[in-house]
Protein backbone atom coordinates (compact mmCIF):
# COMPACT_ATOMS: atom_id res chain seq x y z
CA UNK A 1 0.00 0.00 0.00
CA UNK A 2 0.80 3.53 -0.73
CA UNK A 3 0.13 6.38 1.67
CA UNK A 4 0.02 9.12 -1.64
CA UNK A 5 -3.54 8.60 -2.49
CA UNK A 6 -6.46 8.56 -0.81
CA UNK A 7 -6.99 4.83 -1.84
CA UNK A 8 -3.09 4.20 -1.25
CA UNK A 9 -4.13 3.48 2.57
CA UNK A 10 -6.31 0.88 2.22
CA UNK A 11 -5.81 -2.87 1.55
CA UNK A 12 -9.47 -3.78 0.64
CA UNK A 13 -11.88 -1.08 -1.62
CA UNK A 14 -15.64 -2.25 -1.10
CA UNK A 15 -17.88 -0.50 -3.73
CA UNK A 16 -21.87 0.10 -4.14
CA UNK A 17 -22.89 -0.39 -7.08
CA UNK A 18 -26.40 1.15 -8.31
CA UNK A 19 -25.10 5.45 -8.10
CA UNK A 20 -21.76 4.25 -7.48
CA UNK A 21 -20.11 2.16 -10.48
CA UNK A 22 -23.25 2.01 -12.41
CA UNK A 23 -27.23 3.52 -13.18
CA UNK A 24 -29.09 1.10 -14.21
CA UNK A 25 -27.31 -0.94 -16.86
CA UNK A 26 -24.75 1.87 -17.83
CA UNK A 27 -21.44 2.52 -15.93
CA UNK A 28 -20.66 6.08 -14.48
CA UNK A 29 -17.80 7.68 -16.10
CA UNK A 30 -14.59 7.08 -14.90
CA UNK A 31 -15.81 4.03 -13.07
CA UNK A 32 -13.80 1.08 -15.27
CA UNK A 33 -10.71 3.06 -15.06
CA UNK A 34 -11.02 3.69 -11.24
CA UNK A 35 -11.24 -0.30 -10.53
CA UNK A 36 -8.86 -0.71 -13.46
CA UNK A 37 -6.47 1.52 -11.51
CA UNK A 38 -7.06 -0.28 -7.92
CA UNK A 39 -6.19 -3.45 -9.84
CA UNK A 40 -3.11 -2.40 -11.34
CA UNK A 41 -2.30 -1.75 -8.03
CA UNK A 42 -3.02 -5.27 -6.88
CA UNK A 43 -5.63 -3.64 -4.08
CA UNK A 44 -8.32 -5.85 -3.12
CA UNK A 45 -11.76 -4.72 -4.79
CA UNK A 46 -15.21 -6.27 -3.46
CA UNK A 47 -18.78 -5.38 -4.41
CA UNK A 48 -21.60 -5.31 -2.09
CA UNK A 49 -24.81 -4.60 -3.29
CA UNK A 50 -28.67 -4.34 -1.82
CA UNK A 51 -29.82 -5.12 -4.80
CA UNK A 52 -31.19 -8.54 -4.32
CA UNK A 53 -32.49 -8.99 -8.16
CA UNK A 54 -29.44 -10.44 -9.50
CA UNK A 55 -26.75 -13.04 -8.18
CA UNK A 56 -22.99 -12.71 -7.74
CA UNK A 57 -22.41 -14.20 -10.90
CA UNK A 58 -24.58 -12.08 -13.04
CA UNK A 59 -23.48 -9.08 -11.42
CA UNK A 60 -19.60 -10.29 -12.16
CA UNK A 61 -20.65 -10.53 -16.06
CA UNK A 62 -22.65 -7.53 -15.95
CA UNK A 63 -19.73 -5.70 -14.82
CA UNK A 64 -17.29 -7.43 -17.00
CA UNK A 65 -19.57 -6.46 -19.74
CA UNK A 66 -19.33 -3.10 -18.85
CA UNK A 67 -15.43 -2.85 -18.86
CA UNK A 68 -15.20 -3.39 -14.59
CA UNK A 69 -13.39 -7.00 -14.51
CA UNK A 70 -14.98 -8.57 -11.50
CA UNK A 71 -15.17 -12.32 -10.31
CA UNK A 72 -18.61 -13.93 -8.65
CA UNK A 73 -16.36 -14.24 -5.56
CA UNK A 74 -15.69 -10.30 -5.43
CA UNK A 75 -18.98 -9.78 -5.41
CA UNK A 76 -21.75 -9.90 -2.27
CA UNK A 77 -25.34 -9.70 -2.64
CA UNK A 78 -28.26 -9.48 0.01
CA UNK A 79 -30.12 -11.98 -1.78
CA UNK A 80 -26.91 -14.61 -1.01
CA UNK A 81 -26.91 -13.26 2.63
CA UNK A 82 -30.43 -13.40 3.18
CA UNK A 83 -30.91 -16.81 2.17
CA UNK A 84 -27.17 -17.83 3.84
CA UNK A 85 -29.24 -16.03 7.33
CA UNK A 86 -32.36 -18.40 6.81
CA UNK A 87 -30.29 -21.32 5.95
CA UNK A 88 -29.19 -21.00 9.77
CA UNK A 89 -32.14 -20.08 11.07
CA UNK A 90 -34.41 -23.38 9.53
CA UNK A 91 -34.50 -26.81 8.64
CA UNK A 92 -32.80 -28.23 5.03
CA UNK A 93 -35.82 -27.93 2.71
CA UNK A 94 -38.10 -25.59 4.56
CA UNK A 95 -40.65 -24.17 2.89
CA UNK A 96 -40.04 -20.21 2.50
CA UNK A 97 -41.89 -17.66 0.45
CA UNK A 98 -40.34 -15.51 -1.86
CA UNK A 99 -41.22 -11.64 -2.60
CA UNK A 100 -38.71 -10.83 -5.00
CA UNK A 101 -36.90 -11.52 -8.46
CA UNK A 102 -35.99 -15.01 -9.71
CA UNK A 103 -32.39 -14.68 -8.11
CA UNK A 104 -33.52 -14.83 -4.49
CA UNK A 105 -35.53 -17.66 -5.77
CA UNK A 106 -32.23 -18.91 -6.77
CA UNK A 107 -30.56 -18.24 -4.02
CA UNK A 108 -32.92 -19.88 -1.04
CA UNK A 109 -32.91 -23.17 -3.54
CA UNK A 110 -29.30 -23.19 -3.34
CA UNK A 111 -29.27 -22.88 0.33
CA UNK A 112 -30.88 -26.05 0.56
CA UNK A 113 -34.26 -24.52 1.35
CA UNK A 114 -37.92 -24.68 -0.73
CA UNK A 115 -39.31 -21.68 -2.62
CA UNK A 116 -43.07 -21.27 -2.51
CA UNK A 117 -45.57 -18.28 -3.14
CA UNK A 118 -48.48 -19.01 -1.35
CA UNK A 119 -50.10 -19.53 2.26
CA UNK A 120 -51.55 -22.83 0.83
CA UNK A 121 -47.84 -24.04 0.69
CA UNK A 122 -47.43 -23.48 4.39
CA UNK A 123 -44.21 -21.40 4.59
CA UNK A 124 -42.48 -21.14 8.06
CA UNK A 125 -40.43 -17.84 6.43
CA UNK A 126 -41.03 -14.85 4.28
CA UNK A 127 -37.70 -13.47 2.49
CA UNK A 128 -38.87 -10.18 0.41
CA UNK A 129 -36.32 -8.18 -1.73
CA UNK A 130 -36.45 -5.89 -4.64
CA UNK A 131 -38.07 -7.15 -7.64
CA UNK A 132 -39.51 -5.49 -10.94
CA UNK A 133 -42.50 -7.96 -11.40
CA UNK A 134 -43.73 -8.20 -7.61
CA UNK A 135 -47.08 -6.81 -7.55
CA UNK A 136 -50.13 -7.54 -5.29
CA UNK A 137 -50.95 -11.07 -5.52
CA UNK A 138 -47.30 -12.00 -3.75
CA UNK A 139 -47.53 -9.00 -1.06
CA UNK A 140 -51.20 -10.37 -0.04
CA UNK A 141 -49.74 -13.87 0.51
CA UNK A 142 -46.38 -13.25 2.31
CA UNK A 143 -49.09 -10.28 4.54
CA UNK A 144 -51.22 -13.74 5.19
CA UNK A 145 -48.12 -16.04 5.80
CA UNK A 146 -46.52 -13.16 8.41
CA UNK A 147 -49.80 -12.71 10.16
CA UNK A 148 -49.74 -16.85 10.53
CA UNK A 149 -46.54 -16.93 12.56
CA UNK A 150 -44.26 -16.98 9.71
CA UNK A 151 -40.95 -14.92 9.87
CA UNK A 152 -40.02 -11.88 7.98
CA UNK A 153 -36.69 -11.45 6.69
CA UNK A 154 -36.00 -8.72 4.15
CA UNK A 155 -32.80 -8.57 1.86
CA UNK A 156 -32.53 -4.74 2.23
CA UNK A 157 -35.08 -1.10 3.19
CA UNK A 158 -33.36 0.88 0.53
CA UNK A 159 -36.34 3.58 -0.32
CA UNK A 160 -35.13 4.25 -3.97
CA UNK A 161 -32.96 2.81 -6.88
CA UNK A 162 -31.24 5.30 -8.25
CA UNK A 163 -31.82 5.90 -12.18
CA UNK A 164 -30.78 8.07 -15.06
CA UNK A 165 -34.25 9.09 -15.24
CA UNK A 166 -34.26 10.19 -11.29
CA UNK A 167 -34.91 7.62 -7.87
CA UNK A 168 -37.29 4.81 -8.56
CA UNK A 169 -39.09 2.43 -6.07
CA UNK A 170 -36.62 0.34 -3.93
CA UNK A 171 -37.23 -2.56 -2.07
CA UNK A 172 -37.59 -0.51 1.11
CA UNK A 173 -40.89 1.00 -0.71
CA UNK A 174 -42.00 -2.29 -1.26
CA UNK A 175 -41.65 -3.45 2.58
CA UNK A 176 -43.48 -0.11 3.19
CA UNK A 177 -46.33 -1.84 1.58
CA UNK A 178 -46.40 -4.78 3.88
CA UNK A 179 -45.17 -2.84 7.48
CA UNK A 180 -48.44 -1.42 6.66
CA UNK A 181 -50.54 -4.18 5.68
CA UNK A 182 -49.37 -5.77 9.11
CA UNK A 183 -48.82 -2.53 11.35
CA UNK A 184 -45.20 -3.82 12.40
CA UNK A 185 -41.42 -3.98 10.55
CA UNK A 186 -39.95 -6.66 9.56
CA UNK A 187 -37.99 -9.24 11.77
CA UNK A 188 -34.61 -9.06 10.18
CA UNK A 189 -33.16 -6.25 7.52
CA UNK A 190 -30.07 -8.46 6.41
CA UNK A 191 -28.33 -5.52 3.61
CA UNK A 192 -26.90 -2.29 4.74
CA UNK A 193 -26.87 0.06 6.78
CA UNK A 194 -26.45 -3.90 8.53
CA UNK A 195 -22.37 -4.38 8.52
CA UNK A 196 -22.32 -7.92 7.65
CA UNK A 197 -21.81 -7.45 3.50
CA UNK A 198 -18.63 -5.30 4.52
CA UNK A 199 -16.90 -7.34 7.49
CA UNK A 200 -17.71 -10.65 5.20
CA UNK A 201 -16.15 -9.05 2.07
CA UNK A 202 -12.96 -7.40 4.50
CA UNK A 203 -13.07 -11.44 5.61
CA UNK A 204 -12.77 -13.04 2.52
CA UNK A 205 -10.20 -10.83 1.75
CA UNK A 206 -8.38 -10.88 4.31
CA UNK A 207 -8.43 -7.32 4.78
CA UNK A 208 -6.89 -5.04 7.95
CA UNK A 209 -8.26 -1.75 6.48
CA UNK A 210 -10.88 -1.53 4.17
CA UNK A 211 -12.68 1.29 3.01
CA UNK A 212 -16.48 1.71 2.08
CA UNK A 213 -17.20 3.22 -1.02
CA UNK A 214 -21.10 3.84 -1.67
CA UNK A 215 -23.64 6.98 -2.70
CA UNK A 216 -26.43 6.60 0.04
CA UNK A 217 -26.17 8.23 3.41
CA UNK A 218 -28.42 5.72 4.68
CA UNK A 219 -26.86 2.38 4.04
CA UNK A 220 -23.71 2.64 2.73
CA UNK A 221 -22.17 4.94 5.06
CA UNK A 222 -24.36 4.30 7.90
CA UNK A 223 -23.24 0.20 7.60
CA UNK A 224 -19.86 1.61 7.00
CA UNK A 225 -19.86 3.49 10.22
CA UNK A 226 -21.64 0.52 12.00
CA UNK A 227 -18.89 -1.68 10.97
CA UNK A 228 -16.48 0.35 12.00
CA UNK A 229 -14.40 1.38 8.62
CA UNK A 230 -13.65 4.33 6.52
CA UNK A 231 -15.89 5.63 4.05
CA UNK A 232 -16.55 7.85 0.86
CA UNK A 233 -19.35 9.17 -0.34
CA UNK A 234 -19.25 9.78 -4.24
CA UNK A 235 -21.82 12.35 -5.34
CA UNK A 236 -23.36 10.26 -8.32
CA UNK A 237 -26.09 8.36 -6.94
CA UNK A 238 -28.77 9.52 -3.99
CA UNK A 239 -27.55 11.19 -1.22
CA UNK A 240 -26.37 14.98 -2.52
CA UNK A 241 -24.76 18.15 -0.89
CA UNK A 242 -28.19 18.79 1.20
CA UNK A 243 -28.37 15.47 2.56
CA UNK A 244 -24.63 15.19 3.80
CA UNK A 245 -25.08 18.89 5.60
CA UNK A 246 -27.23 17.48 7.49
CA UNK A 247 -26.22 13.76 8.35
CA UNK A 248 -26.61 12.34 11.82
CA UNK A 249 -23.56 11.58 13.72
CA UNK A 250 -24.32 7.94 12.71
CA UNK A 251 -24.59 8.04 8.72
CA UNK A 252 -21.23 10.88 8.13
CA UNK A 253 -18.24 9.56 6.22
CA UNK A 254 -15.00 10.12 6.52
CA UNK A 255 -14.32 11.50 3.05
CA UNK A 256 -16.01 13.13 0.20
CA UNK A 257 -15.91 13.26 -3.60
CA UNK A 258 -17.58 14.20 -6.75
CA UNK A 259 -16.55 10.48 -8.09
CA UNK A 260 -14.18 7.80 -8.53
CA UNK A 261 -11.49 9.83 -9.22
CA UNK A 262 -11.42 10.93 -5.66
CA UNK A 263 -9.55 8.22 -4.69
CA UNK A 264 -6.34 8.57 -6.33
CA UNK A 265 -6.69 12.18 -4.68
CA UNK A 266 -4.89 13.27 -1.49
CA UNK A 267 -6.72 11.81 1.73
CA UNK A 268 -6.87 15.59 2.65
CA UNK A 269 -8.37 16.80 0.16
CA UNK A 270 -11.43 14.27 0.66
CA UNK A 271 -11.53 14.18 4.33
CA UNK A 272 -14.14 15.77 6.14
CA UNK A 273 -14.65 18.16 8.20
CA UNK A 274 -12.96 20.93 6.37
CA UNK A 275 -12.33 23.25 9.08
CA UNK A 276 -9.55 25.74 8.29
CA UNK A 277 -12.83 27.94 7.16
CA UNK A 278 -11.07 28.96 4.29
CA UNK A 279 -9.69 26.57 1.21
CA UNK A 280 -10.03 26.95 -2.77
CA UNK A 281 -11.18 29.99 -3.52
CA UNK A 282 -14.32 29.79 -0.88
CA UNK A 283 -14.38 31.06 2.81
CA UNK A 284 -16.98 30.22 5.62
CA UNK A 285 -17.67 32.63 8.51
CA UNK A 286 -20.13 31.88 11.37
CA UNK A 287 -22.26 34.19 13.54
CA UNK A 288 -23.60 32.47 16.18
CA UNK A 289 -26.16 29.95 14.31
CA UNK A 290 -25.81 30.84 10.91
CA UNK A 291 -22.97 30.61 8.30
CA UNK A 292 -22.12 32.49 5.51
CA UNK A 293 -20.43 30.97 2.41
CA UNK A 294 -18.52 33.61 0.13
CA UNK A 295 -15.45 32.80 -2.81
CA UNK A 296 -15.81 30.69 -5.45
CA UNK A 297 -13.89 27.30 -6.47
CA UNK A 298 -14.42 23.48 -6.50
CA UNK A 299 -17.76 22.77 -5.14
CA UNK A 300 -16.67 20.14 -3.34
CA UNK A 301 -14.15 22.09 -0.70
CA UNK A 302 -17.36 24.28 -0.04
CA UNK A 303 -19.34 21.32 1.05
CA UNK A 304 -16.40 20.14 3.00
CA UNK A 305 -16.41 23.75 4.64
CA UNK A 306 -19.48 24.06 5.12
CA UNK A 307 -19.86 20.34 6.84
CA UNK A 308 -17.55 21.84 9.37
CA UNK A 309 -20.57 24.14 10.41
CA UNK A 310 -23.42 22.38 10.26
CA UNK A 311 -21.94 19.40 12.01
CA UNK A 312 -21.48 21.89 14.28
CA UNK A 313 -24.83 23.16 14.93
CA UNK A 314 -25.90 25.40 12.24
CA UNK A 315 -28.64 24.36 10.42
CA UNK A 316 -28.13 23.66 6.57
CA UNK A 317 -31.57 26.24 6.03
CA UNK A 318 -29.31 29.17 8.55
CA UNK A 319 -26.43 28.73 5.66
CA UNK A 320 -26.44 31.34 3.00
CA UNK A 321 -24.42 33.18 0.21
CA UNK A 322 -22.16 35.92 -0.01
CA UNK A 323 -21.21 36.00 -3.14
CA UNK A 324 -23.24 35.50 -7.00
CA UNK A 325 -21.30 32.00 -6.97
CA UNK A 326 -22.12 31.08 -3.51
CA UNK A 327 -25.35 31.32 -3.84
CA UNK A 328 -25.69 30.03 -7.12
CA UNK A 329 -23.94 26.74 -5.48
CA UNK A 330 -26.71 26.71 -2.82
CA UNK A 331 -29.38 27.10 -4.59
CA UNK A 332 -28.21 24.20 -7.23
CA UNK A 333 -28.13 22.41 -3.40
CA UNK A 334 -31.42 23.06 -2.66
CA UNK A 335 -30.79 25.25 -0.04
Amino acid sequence: MSGDDLAGGYDLVVFDLDGVVFLIDKPIAGAPEAVERLHERNTAVAYATNNASRRAAEVAELLTGMGVPARPAEVLTSAGAAAAVLADKLPAGSPVLVVGADALRAEVTEAGLTPVESLDDEPVAVVQGYGPEVGWRVLAEASLAVRAGALWVVTNTDRTLPSPRGPLPGNGSLVAVLRTALDRGPDLVVGKPEPALFTTAAALSHAERPLVVGDRLDTDIQGAVTAGVDSLLVLTGVSGPADLLSAEPGRRPTFVAADLSGLFRPAEDAALPLRAGEAGGWRVSRDGGSATLDGSGDPVVALRLLCAATWDGVAPAAVSGASDAARELLSSWGL
